[in-house]
């Protein structure tokens, strides 16, 4: 049957969750009168981004108020988990309203309900038109029970506040497996963490979407679990779900109600005799953007008439428009702007153009690239990171072989694990719960076993923490600690890895992740679908999953690992002497600081006193002080203070450089790599003494592991250029980067000769003059090397 065609569309816009997710996913923006923009910004994208797509005769915007809703009357724990509003995301709420205005849009909220249900009621009240089509812009999915067939639609975001999908009621179906009219049922058994919505302990998606399946509503569910439990054996229920959902009938009914959007708000919506846009003011919107300073969303908003325009013809696009459909241009300014700020990770052409303040992809990829010169940074960009980009696309572009059996055993192994983990939790305690739940976690903890809260923190809500920092400290107070801890390294290992990576697969069962080059602030490459850099490589649970990547057949895994890549670059940057002799030596590090610290010849260093010379090693990197360090040693505060003091004092050195580069970086505001790459911090600035001292720690760190990331990028540059100087190229490929690591894919027959050239390649990185040691591995599985 084909699709209806509607005369008149009403976009309904649910403002207060797109100006969350657009505070959240983009930088923290600032006008220069020091006015928070960044959600703001992101709503005006979105306005116009659905404006221009949709074409709507009518907008209108509904509210949340702060009032106390009927929902949190009937359940004070309702959206209990969320922590309180910043206050910048605050002034952008109240602020955004002059958005609307200015855009002759209607703005609709009532004290008591949420905007949902303002939504839900002028859909209720505008489905009798049949010539309307209605859309909701939201930016999470609890609108989706509002879908109808294709006269309701639901247009909400995925990622970020450019990425967006359209939901009829037959994509509902395609996702949950039924009809958008049974997701207050789903939310009613499953229940809905973002809203601290219970549903039923211990049933989960699958579950909940097996018995709407089979059984459809919650009242048709219990009408038949109440004739019987056969037909819910029969449907595969196991036999401790009908248990749970005998039990649970009253919570799975209160649950359904609060998830239930409400049609029946005290509101009476009609449409106006006029189009919103035979009412627009092009001067009160400009007037709006330029206070706001959002100079490159102007040219957008010029002419609504040729943007809401019907037919026209196909105009040829300008060069820029050219330009700025080219990923690779695109990618490559991105970089170079991400070096000019290293806060604007990943940018996309929308960052591009805001940055610039203009619409022309041209003019703003010169303006960039000519502030890169003028920065000194053109050098980095064209001896690190153009080069890589290449290199990282054919990483992508070849993927990494999964056995797929392997996986699919591994899944099964950890879910039975995990249940057995559930259980004996449930045993301690005497009685099932949600395990995920942290409010429910904290009750069982703190109320029911009564364990110690001392020393403990709070959330930002005032409920007590169940983080798993917090949660070591209770490992000695109750044998059900560890167990929790044990079933959250399970189930991350599920949904992170096990659960996901046969989506990800392609045709053959090779997975392609992403190294993103301009993914973090210091300068390393974050790893994305599904993050490869945080599969542990030690401990038995990360060796276990790193099996099932496997070599090619006829190929070798080949893996180039920097030592002590970090402690080298503090030896270098600081020019410390007895460091430098230490690594030239080729002396063992940590005996070799002991020894010093400690003053007893390096044969006489104990096991512990090169545990306590490694911690303060690895911690200075990161700025550590003597409370960490205290903690890190597990020692009084005097006993760290004083090994502390004797560190410095023996590496005098290493102190000077860490007080020159605070004292430096506040003066100049940003902080160098060895090679020129900059990392600016603001907070030096600050008034308040903790953002301070949190800046002053991170600018101690930034030129060290910015440093090593430099090196390890030069070296994949270099790796490659003398594979191809010798011939080998065809022999391998370059798979992934993990921290100091590189994996490589090699020919097996010529696996030595290609180690041997790469390793050379790494350890002699242009302008190093300290030794850089790389060790070597191979094996047919990741998780054997």
């Amino acid at each position: 049957m084909a699709k209806r065609k509607f005369s008149k569309k009403l976009v309904l816009i649910d403002a207060h969750a797109i100006i969350h997710r657009a505070y959240h996913a983009l930088p923290e923006f600032s006008s220069s009168t020091g006015e928070p923009t960044g959600g703001l910004y992101g709503l005006s994208t979105m306005l116009i981004k659905l404006i221009s797509e949709l074409k709507p005769d009518y907008v209108v915007a509904c509210y949340d108020r702060p009032e106390m809703t009927f929902r949190k009357q009937a359940y004070a724990g309702y959206k209990a988990k969320r922590p309180k509003a910043d206050e910048a995301l605050i002034a952008q709420l109240i602020r955004s309203r002059d958005i609307f205005t200015s855009f002759n849009i209607p703005i609709y909220e009532v004290p008591g309900f949420e905007a949902d249900d303002l939504l839900g009621t002028i859909v209720e009240q505008t489905k009798a038109d049949e010539e309307l089509q209605v859309v909701i812009a939201s930016g999470d999915m609890d609108t989706l029970q509002l879908v109808a067939k294709d006269k309701v639609l639901v247009f909400t975001l995925k990622k970020g506040i450019n990425d967006t999908i359209t939901y009829d009621e037959k994509a509902v179906r395609e996702r949950f497996g039924f009809g958008p009219e049974l997701l207050p049922d789903y939310k009613g058994l499953r229940g809905d963490p973002s809203d601290n919505i219970i549903g039923i302990t211990g049933i989960g998606e699958k579950t909940a979407s097996d018995l709407i399946s089979n059984f459809g509503t919650l009242e048709k569910i219990y009408l038949q679990l109440k004739k019987s439990d056969e037909a819910f054996l029969k449907a595969g229920i196991k036999p401790r779900m009908i248990e749970l959902l005998k039990q649970g009938e009253e919570e799975a009914i209160f649950s359904k109600t609060l998830a239930l959007i409400r049609r029946d708000a005290p509101i009476k919506f009609k449409l106006s005799d006029k189009t919103w846009l035979a009412g627009f003011n092009l001067g009160l919107v400009e007037k709006l953007f330029l206070s706001l300073e959002f100079k490159s969303l102007l040219a957008r908003v010029k002419n609504f008439n040729q943007l809401m325009g019907g037919e026209k013809m196909e105009e040829e696009k300008s060069g820029s428009d050219a330009l700025a459909s080219d990923p690779v241009l695109i990618q490559e300014t991105g970089i170079a702007l991400w070096l000019i700020n290293s806060e604007l990770t990943n940018a996309g052409l929308a960052e591009i153009l805001a940055y610039a303040g203009t619409e022309d992809f041209i003019i703003a990829r010169t303006k960039i690239f000519q502030q890169l010169k003028t920065l000194g940074l053109e050098k980095v960009y064209q001896e690190i990171e153009q080069p890589l980009i290449p290199i990282l696309e054919s990483a992508r572009e070849r993927g990494i072989l999964v056995d797929r059996d392997h996986l699919a055993k591994l899944a099964k192994t950890y879910r039975q694990k995990l249940e057995v983990v559930s259980q004996k939790i449930f045993d301690l305690v005497g009685h099932d719960f949600n395990l995920n739940s942290p409010k429910q976690l904290g009750e069982i903890l703190f109320s029911e076993l009564k364990l110690p809260l001392k020393g403990l923190r709070k959330t930002a809500g005032g409920g007590q923490s169940t983080r798993e920092s917090e949660l070591e400290k209770l490992a000695d107070a109750h044998p059900i600690i560890p167990l929790i801890l044990e079933h959250r390294e399970w189930q991350k290992l599920l949904s992170t890895y096990l659960d996901n990576l046969p989506d990800l697969l392609d045709q053959n069962n090779r997975l392609h992740s992403t190294l993103n080059q301009a993914g973090t602030t210091t300068g390393r490459m974050s790893s994305t679908n599904p993050n490869l850099q945080n599969i542990p490589a030690r401990g038995n649970l990360g060796p276990e999953i790193r099996n099932i990547f496997l070599a090619s057949p006829g190929y070798t895994f080949l893996a180039l690992d920097y030592s002590q890549i970090e402690m080298r670059v503090l030896a270098l940057m600081s020019g410390d002497q007895d460091l430098l002799s230490i690594f030239k030596t080729g002396a063992d590090i940590h005996t070799s600081v002991a020894s010093r610290v400690f003053e007893v010849p390096p044969a006489e260093v104990t096991k512990d006193m090169r545990r306590q010379a490694k911690v303060i090693n690895f911690g200075i990197i990161y700025g550590m002080g003597v409370n960490a360090l205290r903690r890190n040693l597990g020692s009084t505060k005097a006993e760290a203070e004083k090994f502390y003091q004797q560190y410095f004092a023996t590496f005098p050195t290493i102190k000077n450089y860490f007080d020159q580069v605070v004292v430096q970086a506040t003066q100049v505001g940003y902080t160098e790599t060895f090679f020129g790459r900059r990392r600016y911090f603001p907070g030096l600035k600050s008034r308040l003494s903790f953002i301070k001292a949190q800046a002053e720690r991170m600018a101690m760190n930034a030129p060290l592991q910015g440093t090593a990331a430099d090196i390890i990028k030069k070296a994949m540059i270099e790796a490659k250029r003398s594979l191809a100087e010798k011939k080998l190229s065809e022999q391998v490929f370059f798979l992934l980067q993990i921290h100091d690591e590189l994996l490589y894919e090699v020919k097996t027959e010529y696996l030595t000769e290609v180690s041997t050239v790469i390793k050379q390649a790494m350890e002699k990185i242009s302008g190093i003059s300290m030794p850089l040691v790389v060790e070597v591995a191979t094996g047919q599985r990741w998780g054997e090397l």
